[in-house]
């Protein structure tokens, strides 16, 4: 039988005073028994029953290590009697004796918001108007209409040049040819979408249009729920798992009359490009991985597999597949899109966002995808303004000249920024401390390690195919020995960093930036600024490129001679302004004029 005060001290702090008030003991006068405190007592830490591994000093010594704190050995001493009593009894939820599950779902207590308290943050209305695609003459190759953008194949089915039955089964055809050399399917949904592709075609045939999306075939990185449909997140222990319900952002999209064909392959639990069934690989190079973790949206889009996809971002997944496959994609500002029914891997960080193979195509899609949904607490009901003839003269770029300078940067990095001058806009040279910003990432680790925790401590993670130490796994693992206290620096540090990156946004319009600067991607993840990464060209690789960090036992293959492959840059943006991204985006895709290439085979 636990004691009054044993219970207090293990009650929330909040309620110690309620508790006292309404204690037995000093509404009747009883006598206490021996050992309990007097009436009116208040609860006190270190009071609480011992449980626990028996630990010695030396347990301490090693600990110091990691925890990077010094005591000496009476400190130590203190520390062995008073660990069982006082810290150890608040892990009584994981350990018990009174568990306490944590459903999938189930969101901290603490959310992220971008704007940190500003009341108006993006545009102060709503406008959406797209350039105005003509229904051309319909191809006669099927793969030409596979490759058309999404605005265009819209323009045919709304015209009735095109139903979304036979576009559907060119998809369908295509991801059957394909996938054994890309392996960026893991559920094909042929039965489901032959019949929202019908559906399509006679509300069309009844004069009921949706939009642009109406009856075009999409694929979703199978970390989407969609209901009925397996949903894998690419990992062994969830290869079996089909959910009930349909996710926020597919729920949207099949009210936007969109057709889903395939849930597209991701890395395990959305790292890098290696999954239950194999790698993903590149199209344009098909003996590397198509990078990740959106390696199966970025690769089928690619192929022309799918109109568009949606993808996911944390840190990079987007980003880096686009760069790997040539794609467009668009990273939309943290809480823009509704994660409602999207695993979970990091709460204040996860972003979910359309690629395509045109800049304007990700504007449609975001359109359809984003706002509000009540499981999620960090959605955010923002205006998106976006006018694909609004002037984009004057309108200032920021770069940051020693990364421009450095080797993560190429010539097509530069020219862009002279192509953006070219089309009237103001290159702005913009700075940032030279802080540790990878010191962020303990944020990433120690969410992502909670969210999978139960996975992590059954064992399961076990299952998963790559076991390096840069892996999951190990990472999960790794994480359980995180301070709490540099946690909650990290998090301090973090609103220090968006609070510079709110200075830089005000001197500049938009950003231009190297698409995989490291301190860039972990930055602008972390403020929760939108980006949008699109092809400017091609570069030449004489070696394979991975996402996984460098394997003495294993190197990279080097190729018999140079291949040539995309190359493309990133615009950041002020929060919530995604449609400058596209104004300026959609004007620099067209001055260099590369997005029509394909790749050979495809």
């Amino acid at each position: 039988m636990k004691t009054r005060r044993d219970f207090l001290t293990q009650a929330p702090l909040g309620l110690l005073g309620a508790m006292v008030a309404g204690s037995a003991l000093a509404q009747t006068g009883q006598n206490p028994a021996p050992g309990t405190p007097p009436p009116g007592s208040p609860g006190a830490f270190n009071t609480a029953p011992p449980v626990g591994p028996k630990l010695s000093t030396a347990t301490f010594v090693e600990a110091e290590k990691l925890a990077q704190v010094s005591m000496t050995e009476a400190q130590r001493e203190m520390a062995v009697a008073n660990w069982p009593t006082s810290m150890a009894a608040l892990l009584e939820r994981r350990t018990g004796p009174r568990k306490v599950a944590l459903e999938d779902g189930l969101a901290p207590a603490t959310t992220w918001f971008p704007a940190m308290g500003r009341a108006h943050v993006g545009p102060a209305h709503d406008r959406f108007v797209p350039s105005k695609v003509a229904a051309t003459p319909l191809p006669a190759k099927d793969e030409d209409i596979a490759f058309a953008s999404v605005a265009q194949l819209g323009a045919w089915i709304r015209a009735r040049k095109l139903t979304s039955s036979r576009l559907t089964k060119i998809y369908l055809e295509r991801l059957k040819r394909f996938d054994p050399q890309l392996r960026c399917v893991i559920t094909l949904c042929e039965e489901h979408a032959l019949a929202q592709a019908a559906q399509a075609d006679k509300e069309i045939a009844a004069g009921h249009y949706r939009g642009p999306l109406h009856g075009i075939p999409w694929g979703a990185k199978d970390l989407l729920d969609t209901a009925g449909i397996a949903t894998t997140y690419g990992a062994e222990p969830f290869r079996h798992r089909v959910p009930k319900d349909d996710g926020a952002v597919t729920r949207k999209l099949n009210e936007a009359g969109a057709v889903l064909v395939a849930k597209l392959s991701l890395g395990a639990l959305a790292l890098n490009d290696i999954w239950f069934g194999g790698q993903t690989m590149n199209p344009w190079l098909l003996q590397e991985g198509a990078s990740g973790s959106s390696a199966g949206p970025a690769s089928a889009t690619a192929a022309g597999l799918v109109a568009f996809a949606i993808g996911s971002e944390t840190q990079g997944s987007i980003i880096s597949p686009c760069m790997r496959c040539g794609t467009t994609g668009l990273r939309p500002t943290y809480g823009r899109v509704p994660r409602t029914g999207a695993m979970t891997l990091c709460w204040t960080m996860d972003k979910l966002g359309p690629i395509a193979r045109s800049v304007e195509d990700t504007l449609l899609v975001l359109n359809a995808i984003r706002g509000t949904d009540p499981g999620d607490s960090a959605s955010v009901a923002a205006h998106l303004d976006y006018d694909a003839a609004a002037p984009i003269k004057g309108l200032k770029v920021g770069y940051f000249p020693g990364w421009m300078k450095e080797s993560s940067a190429t010539e097509l990095d530069r020219a862009a920024l002279d192509q953006l001058r070219a089309l009237g806009l103001v290159p702005t040279e913009v700075s940032l401390p030279d802080w540790p910003y990878d010191d962020l990432n303990l944020l990433l680790f120690a969410e992502a390690a909670a969210a999978f925790e139960e996975l992590t401590l059954s064992g399961a993670a076990d299952q998963l195919r790559t076991q390096t130490p840069d892996a999951w796994p190990n990472l999960f693992r790794e994480a359980r020995f995180l301070s709490a206290v540099d946690f909650v620096q990290a998090d301090r540090l973090r609103r220090k960093v968006a609070r510079e990156m709110e200075r830089v946004m005000a001197e500049v319009d938009l950003l231009l930036v190297p698409s995989l600067r490291d301190e860039m991607m972990v930055i602008s993840n972390m403020s929760g600024q939108p980006s949008l990464t699109l092809r400017t060209g091609f570069v030449e690789v004489s070696q394979v490129r991975s996402d996984w960090a460098p394997d003495p036992k294993h190197p990279l293959p080097k190729l018999a001679k140079p291949h040539r492959v995309p190359y493309g840059v990133t615009l950041i943006g002020r929060l919530f302004d995604e449609g400058t991204l596209g104004r300026v985006g959609r004007a620099l895709e067209a001055k260099v004029a590369v997005a029509g290439e394909r790749p050979v085979g495809f």
